[in-house]
């Protein structure tokens, strides 16, 4: 089963610099979200992780590609150019344009700067020469300049609307020397400097270059298409900085438009509209009895700072301010409601609301319904009484459930769930098992390792906290957790209602929900793709393990791979995040409880085995040498991989192997690394 390429990986190791590495992913997660899951990864993921697989673009921004080179010459370019060339794509901005070329010449005769030599990628096997403009300066903007680019528009047939001319940013880039010679059939100039420049550029001044390279492709820039006008400080120091700024501003839709083009060419699924820099939302505290709302608040009393007559919680990396409905037009409220894009407190005033935002400097705020459930108007995306009338519908057949889902915390765009409750252990602390926070969209959504959850409108969100017993760990060890989730979310699917039982949803281990691709051709051997993960995060407070448990699942949204409505046959309903949500809690709060009871029993853990892909799987134990061996389940103490081993003849030794990560963040089939049982 070969994995989808929804990754876009941008090096954030040696080399890059901050502000290249923030421009570069702040620009591609706007346009390609909800599509692909923009990722920064460091010299380590590259060289060690099993990043390749599920790689859509691989991006090396601004910075010095020296450090590039002392990171990744020899094994390290050796993997990225076999990944290329094997059908994968590569972006590289200015310093990453030098590096991916086959000799670079920078500020030659500048003896403070100069840097000559030949680079192993060679995806343009001539010569990257700069500054094309002179004046550059390590860590400065006083080289920076907008520079006008020509676009070869015959080159984008078939990658949407180009522009004939646009502005961009420029700090220190080449020109791509000779680039178009008989030998060179391979190579593409996607545009070129319409100003002189102050190198020698041979026959053309390329300013940027599509390489055609085996079955991949690269685009190499001397400038920077990526960086917006929206994420540039002024530098009252610099002369016409501020010049510059209005000039990119001016000018932001055709670079826009050019650097879709770019990644059409490249074979990305652009998004149509740019997504804009969604503003947050109020957070609705609410509870099934109402009245116990303001039970829970009493117990946060010692968190609670009071300041104006206005109640806040300052916790580790957020600040909360408790509102009430009739208190939400107070002249703090009105004053919000007032301003454009929802609320002053939701983005810095000077990026009009399309810049980079530091959500964590963003005050969030709680609006708590002590007397009735919040109005549909308040959450339109939301349909609390839907919710609550599902959790009573579902707790009527499973007699265990009774307090999960009780208190539900949504808003219709957060940052992250887990990150509301996890990094915020004042908060955290004071909260009782089965507490839930849900959202309709995520902007900055986590998965396991450095992976981004591409959560749209459309996914169910959604993180519970689970107050585990101390004592209970060694034998109800909190590993289990997740395995309880997988089963809760199939089990919750696959009894949504009469018919749905049949829905093709089977787990990954060890937190993955997998679904059969409805646009396979039929005929064709079954292929399931990811519409759903976990992500279980631990912290220890006053004798208990508190597990922060997130879900992630495609359920209405089609992207970024498929969802589960569109498994469903045209008879039935299509789901309701409400009633999900609720099925979920009530199935997970059963199974916990029998856990805290007898441990991961034998039902258990043939219900995980029902729905799981890896029956009779074999692998490839890398880290001893390649040994095969073939999964047979997972074992009842910590909840490995159990796997005998195989013979040359692919029959079992007799040895008996437990498996375990090594915790990558793309592949926990690659790395696995095993103890004799």
């Amino acid at each position: 089963m070969a994995p989808r390429k929804l990754n876009v990986l941008v090096y954030t190791g040696s080399g890059s610099t901050v502000e290249s590495v923030k421009h570069a992913i702040y620009s591609l997660r706007r346009l390609l979200s909800p599509n692909y899951a923009v990722i920064p990864v460091t010299e380590t993921v590259l060289l060690k992780e099993p990043w390749a697989p599920t790689c859509a673009l691989l991006v090396f921004p601004g910075g010095a590609d020296l450090g590039y080179c002392r990171a990744l010459n020899g094994e390290g370019n050796s993997i990225i150019s076999q990944y290329v060339r094997r059908g994968g794509s590569y972006l590289g901005f200015c310093a990453g344009g030098y590096y991916g070329c086959k000799r670079c010449e920078f500020e030659v005769g500048n003896k403070a700067m100069e840097v000559v030599g030949s680079r192993e990628l060679a995806f343009f096997p001539g010569t990257c020469r700069g500054g094309a403009f002179k004046g550059f300066q390590y860590h400065s903007e006083n080289g920076a300049r907008a520079i006008r680019v020509n676009v070869v528009k015959d080159a984008f047939r078939g990658a949407g609307v180009v522009p004939e001319v646009f502005t961009s940013y420029y700090n220190g880039g080449g020109v791509f020397v000779d680039s178009t010679t008989d030998k060179n059939s391979e190579i593409e100039v996607l545009a070129s400097y319409a100003s002189d420049i102050d190198v020698d550029s041979g026959r053309d001044k390329a300013a940027l270059v599509y390489c055609k390279v085996g079955q991949g492709a690269a685009i190499l820039t001397g400038p920077h298409p990526e960086f917006a006008a929206a994420n540039l400080s002024p530098h009252h120091d610099v002369a016409g900085y501020d010049e510059l700024i209005a000039s990119l501003r001016a000018d932001d839709d055709a670079r826009t438009s050019f650097l879709k083009a770019c990644l059409t060419k490249l074979g990305l699924d652009v998004s149509q509209e740019t997504s804009g820099v969604p503003s947050l939302s109020r957070l609705h505290l609410s509870s099934i009895s109402s009245n116990d709302v303001d039970d829970l608040l009493h117990t946060w009393e010692e968190i609670i700072n009071r300041e104006d007559g206005e109640e806040f919680i300052k916790a580790e990396n957020d600040t909360f301010h408790l509102q009430k409905p009739e208190t939400m037009w107070s002249v703090t409220g009105l004053r919000e409601a007032l301003t454009p894009n929802d609320s002053s407190d939701q983005k810095p005033p000077d990026l009009g609301g399309e810049g980079i935002v530091d959500y964590s400097t963003i005050i969030k705020r709680i609006v708590t319904h002590e007397d009735a459930w919040p109005e549909a108007k308040a959450t339109p995306y939301f349909n609390h009484h839907a919710y609550y009338s599902s959790l009573q519908e579902y707790r009527r057949s499973e007699s265990e459930a009774e307090e999960w889902g009780d208190f539900l915390m949504y808003g219709e765009v957060v940052t992250s769930t887990n990150t509301l409750l996890e990094k915020n252990f004042k908060l955290l602390s004071k909260l009782p098992s089965g507490f839930t926070v849900t959202a309709t969209t995520q902007v900055a959504g986590r998965g396991r390792g450095n992976n981004v959850w591409v959560s749209p409108a459309g996914a169910l969100i959604m993180s519970t906290v689970i107050n585990h017993p101390a004592h209970l760990a060694p034998s109800r060890p909190i590993v289990f957790i997740q395995y309880l989730a997988a089963i809760a979310i199939v089990d919750a699917i696959k009894g949504y209602d009469r018919g749905y039982d049949e829905l093709p949803v089977k787990l990954k281990w060890p937190n993955d929900i997998y679904a059969l691709d409805p646009r396979q051709p039929s005929g064709s051997p079954p292929s399931y793709v990811k519409i759903g993960g976990i992500l279980s995060n631990c912290s220890y407070s006053s004798g208990s393990y508190q597990i922060v448990l997130g879900i992630g699942i495609n359920t209405t949204n089609g992207r970024p791979t498929t969802s589960l409505d569109a498994l469903l046959p045209s008879h039935l309903a299509p789901f309701r995040i409400e009633k999900l949500t609720a099925g979920i809690l009530v199935r997970l709060e059963t199974l916990y409880k029998t856990f805290i009871r007898r441990g991961f029993t034998r039902d258990m853990e043939d219900a995980y085995y029902k729905h799981w892909l890896h029956g009779r799987q074999i692998v490839n134990l890398e880290a001893q040498g390649g040994v095969k061996a073939r999964i047979v389940g997972i074992t009842r103490d910590w909840g490995m991989l159990r796997a005998e081993e195989l013979g040359s003849d692919d029959r079992p030794t007799g040895k008996i192997w437990a498996l375990q990560s090594d915790e990558n963040s793309f592949d926990f089939f690659r790395g696995l690394v095993k103890r004799k049982i």
